[in-house]
């Protein structure tokens, strides 16, 4: 199965940034979406194929969440 995760983006140069995911930061391509510095972003194999509200980011985190916790991760 394939996810696709919320990450906000804290810094960019051209269509490389760099996305805080869950208090990580990883490199994100950016050539799909038209994004600003603090926008969230769906993030899917290294690349933002999505913007997305801050609500709908909160969300999606909250049920990662709940499945890490179920899963006897968190």
């Amino acid at each position: 199965m394939c996810i696709a995760v919320p990450g906000r983006l804290i810094s960019r140069e051209g269509d490389q940034g760099r996305c805080d995911v869950r208090g990580n930061v990883v490199l994100v391509e950016l050539g799909l979406v038209d994004a600003d510095i603090g926008d969230y972003l769906l993030i899917h194999a290294g690349c933002a194929i999505q913007k997305v509200e801050q609500e709908e980011a909160r969300e999606i985190l909250e049920l990662l969440s709940l499945v890490d916790a179920y899963a006897g991760n968190a």
